[in-house]
């Protein structure tokens, strides 16, 4: 496993919706096309990251497509509404001096149906063709024949993994990228591709790059089995994702306790990628009932073992609904302000800032806690106290979304010293708050 993983605090970006690209590539309708803001407009941002706590930036697809960029037209080139390869190296020298690493957003379970490989289809049978799943049942001479597409997309072509060919050429483009200076990959659609299909790729990745950090897009299934088939390092949980926005909407932490204890069983495992918020779900500001407990789901995700990820905008009180429809996602992919010291303005943007900087902070003085483990020792539908723990080392998390302050002399808060971070006013916890202490309050991490 990479040794990324243990420090790792990710700020994801999507480079399309924030740095405000038209919805479909202007090149690929035959216009002339100079982007008003390239790459490189995100390298103030840099310095934003940093000031929340994060060392990654994970950026969303940068490729040339047609659209929102997972229907890749060319792997080996930056797509023009983002500007140049120049664009991107200037980025990632930018990053890598401010200690800052890049991952990138990898689509290889399908291209668009731009990509030459599905143009080359009306041609018939071929070497080419056979990259990809196409019918010749019904095809007739110079039209396209029908393929198989991803999730019913047309214009998303699915790639034949079984062929040697096109394994082959994912790990070309994974290598070509890292040696441009990449950190990593997001691979984008996992979860519809064999786990043995990476198992085949990423040792031929690693034997050139052993440092690269290599996490999937999983939403169901066994994650630990598929982590151990494939030889990602990471995947994403969306299963602690849901338990935390739906424990606080409906109060019920009993749902988020009993997601914690997979959580323990998958840290046998691995570490996975946890967040709260990207950029294929409602904003967490709009998901919570109560904006006032973003906190708080803060909170549970810098507390407990995992890769940390933080959706940009967040970390400012961006809000914005997906529906499931054409344009659906724009919402939650908005523009970035001009500039970091713009946005900061904003007292809105300020509290929100102060509870991820805070939370960041607390995290990074205990990289102990990216393998850490919980177990609840205070277990209400609105109270909840849990430790994180990992050998001797240890903090209490307290959470409160209850009507009513919980004063320090409460069963909840008994035996517990000096906050460490959190909204712990008057010697109490008032609602829809949360607190964190130093070492194990109260519990027997034995039992």
């Amino acid at each position: 496993m990479s040794s990324f993983s243990s420090s790792a605090i990710l700020w994801q970006v999507f480079p399309l919706g924030a740095l405000g690209t038209p919805a479909t590539n202007p090149e690929v309708e035959g216009e002339d096309y100079c982007p008003p803001r390239t790459l490189r407009d995100l390298e103030p941002w840099l310095d934003h990251a940093v000031r929340i706590g994060a060392n990654v930036l994970s950026l969303g697809p940068i490729f040339h497509s047609y659209s929102h960029g997972y229907d890749t037209i060319d792997y080996y080139r930056i797509d023009p509404r983002l500007g140049t390869l120049e664009d991107f190296k200037s980025l990632v020298e930018a990053a890598h001096a401010r200690g800052v690493k890049i991952v990138l957003d990898g689509v290889f379970n399908h291209v668009g149906s731009r990509h030459r490989l599905v143009e080359g289809l009306r041609n018939g049978p071929s070497e080419d063709a056979q990259m990809l799943v196409p019918n010749w049942d019904e095809w007739k001479e110079g039209e396209l024949p029908a393929y198989h597409c991803f999730e019913g997309h047309t214009g998303l072509a699915t790639l034949n993994h079984a062929n040697p060919r096109v394994r082959e050429e994912i790990t070309n483009v994974m290598n070509h990228w890292l040696d441009l200076g990449a950190d990593g990959w997001r691979l984008d659609a996992a979860y519809a591709m064999s786990p043995s299909v990476w198992s085949d790729i990423l040792p031929k990745v690693r034997s050139r790059h052993q440092e690269a950090w290599i996490v999937a897009e999983v939403i169901h299934g066994e994650y630990a089995d598929m982590v151990s088939q494939s030889g990602w390092d990471s995947l994403t949980e969306y299963e602690l994702w849901k338990a935390t926005w739906s424990a606080l909407n409906d109060a019920n932490f009993y749902e988020l306790d009993w997601t914690l204890g997979r959580h323990n069983d998958l840290l046998d495992t691995f570490v996975p990628q946890t967040f709260i918020g990207n950029h294929d779900v409602t904003r967490i500001a709009t998901q919570l009932n109560n904006q006032e407990q973003v906190g708080i789901a803060a909170a549970i995700l810098f507390s407990v073992g995992g890769v940390p990820s933080i959706y940009y905008g967040d970390e400012m009180g961006f809000t914005g609904r997906k529906e499931e429809r054409l344009g659906g996602d724009d919402a939650i992919r908005q523009p970035l302000p001009s500039s970091p010291e713009q946005a900061m303005q904003d007292p809105r943007a300020q509290h929100f800032f102060h509870w991820y900087a805070s939370l960041c902070a607390m995290r990074r003085q205990r990289p102990w806690l990216w393998h850490a483990k919980t177990k609840a020792v205070h277990l209400e539908n609105e109270v909840m106290r849990f430790v994180s723990y990992n050998g001797d080392q240890a903090i209490t998390v307290v959470l409160n979304i209850s009507d009513a302050p919980l004063p320090r002399g409460s069963e909840v808060l008994q035996g517990c010293g000096e906050p460490i971070a959190g909204q712990f006013d008057n010697n109490a916890l008032r609602p829809n708050a949360y607190v964190i202490f130093d070492g194990e309050c109260g519990s027997d991490l034995g039992s």
